[in-house]
């Protein structure tokens, strides 16, 4: 093998710039988006990614900076900056992300406003298990009231009722990208004195009275899985701009640590070896000084690589989301598909990010939702039913401590009637004509 002279080698910069160049050449030859009528499935959710990511993803892996770095913190300011809050921290899921906000409020250090094991957790069981595990692995009780049809949020008149002596906190996602009734939560939440912990996993970008999901909490939560409106692989992210929270999320996430330092860096505090905590000597050396009963749930660089590309992309996937939502809904009016389905609803005030299209067989139907859905996915249309349905009657909560607030009469609607189709932005136009065209068929073929 020949060797190459010295004055023959790139530069290690020159070098980088022409893998990077090679990715984008090498995305670009193995994109295909035809679509092929009934030949081609359209999922209910998917990520769309571009060269830009692939690049940044490159970039990234060749800095051998396998944890947490120069991305996670660019990435973490930008999604900041983006929902108008202080301070960010990523995780590794959306559910983690849940975990940690929560196990947060849970901290010695908040003295008589933390959650304690017994207290309760108003929220609902229409919804993600992971908006719910939180409360009952911190030894919590939750606490469900039903939910509005036609929003599938949380039904604001049963919440005042459902306050009782032992509540601490209010902790509800924004289903499907549409917006609780955060006016009334907040006013309920600020009158008893709770926390209010905002799920955002599948809303980016929604609003509510012209102002973002996440700025009204406490705490708030993302996810970027790759379903959702941007997308990391796996990843989520904790937000909220009171310092002293994100602080403890932080602890909780990196190891339990009493530390702040960043990873590779030391003495942030500049009294690493003066501080006297617990019953550690003094000058316990405060990197391995433990303040909680943590975990190791960070993201890495090349994760935040990604999420960093798609972010900038996120405007263009939201509208492409609203776009699919109106036309979906224009369609199913159109052609009287309405008559068999009631079509979801934009909380009042709020203007939505959807995450996905909820539809409801009417009550008196003769259609029946698992012969509708299985009738889709044989005709390549995905479609997912609204997660756990009715939690208090999943398998895994048969020997959990909860309370039921009234009835779950649409909960249970929603777990035997309900299921969701995609609007996100790999759906096309040439796609939603075949999704509603679809519909159409399987209406004529069923009645």
């Amino acid at each position: 093998m020949s060797k190459i002279s010295a004055s023959a080698r790139k530069e290690p910069k020159h070098l980088r710039e022409d893998i990077l160049n090679l990715g984008d050449e090498y995305f670009a030859s193995v994109t295909d988006t035809t679509f092929i009528p009934g030949k081609t499935y359209i999922p209910c959710a998917g990520k769309v990614l571009d060269a830009n990511d692939l690049r940044n993803l490159l970039d990234a892996s060749l800095d051998m900076w396998l944890t947490t770095g120069r991305y996670c913190e660019l990435f973490e300011a930008m999604l900041a900056k983006r929902f108008g809050l202080k301070h960010t921290r990523l995780t590794v899921s959306g559910s983690a992300a849940n975990l940690l906000a929560f196990t947060t409020l849970t901290s010695w250090k908040l003295n008589d406003r933390r959650i304690k094991p017994g207290d309760e957790v108003i929220t609902v069981a229409a919804g993600f298990p992971t908006t719910v595990a939180p409360i009952i692995q911190n030894q919590c009780i939750p606490v469900f009231v039903d939910v509005d049809i036609e929003t599938a949020n949380v039904n604001v008149e049963r919440l005042e009722e459902a306050v009782g002596p032992k509540t601490k906190a209010i902790m509800l996602a924004h289903t499907l990208g549409n917006p609780f009734n955060l006016a009334a939560v907040s006013v309920i939440a600020k009158k008893h004195n709770l926390y209010l912990i905002e799920d955002c996993c599948d809303a980016f970008g929604a609003t509510y009275q012209g102002r973002g999901v996440g700025s009204f909490g406490d705490i708030a939560t993302l996810s970027f899985y790759p379903a959702h409106h941007i997308t990391m692989g796996e990843g989520g992210a904790v937000l909220t701009n009171k310092k002293s929270l994100i602080t403890l999320a932080e602890s909780f996430r990196d190891w339990g640590r009493d530390c702040w330092c960043p990873p590779g860096m030391a003495n942030t505090c500049e009294k690493r070896y003066e501080w006297k905590l617990g019953d550690l000597p003094y000058g316990y050396d405060h990197k391995f000084t433990f303040s909680h009963i943590g975990y190791n749930m960070k993201a890495t660089d090349m994760q935040a690589a990604i999420g960093v590309s798609q972010l900038e992309k996120v405007d263009g996937f939201i509208a492409k989301r609203r776009e699919n939502f109106a036309a979906l809904t224009k369609a199913f009016k159109a052609e009287g598909l309405d008559e068999h389905f009631l079509l979801p609803q934009p909380t009042l005030d709020s203007d939505p990010s959807w995450f996905g299209y909820l539809l409801t067989v009417r009550e008196g139907s003769k259609l029946e939702r698992h012969k509708v859905t299985d009738y889709l996915d044989k005709n390549k249309v995905g479609t997912r039913l609204l997660f756990g349905g009715n939690l208090i009657r999943q398998p895994a909560f048969k020997e959990v401590n909860y309370r039921v607030v009234g009835d779950l009469k649409n909960t249970d609607l929603i777990m035997n009637n309900s299921f969701w189709i995609g609007v996100w932005p790999g759906i096309e136009e040439q796609r939603r004509h075949y999704m509603i065209d679809t519909f159409k068929k399987m209406i004529k073929e069923m009645l």
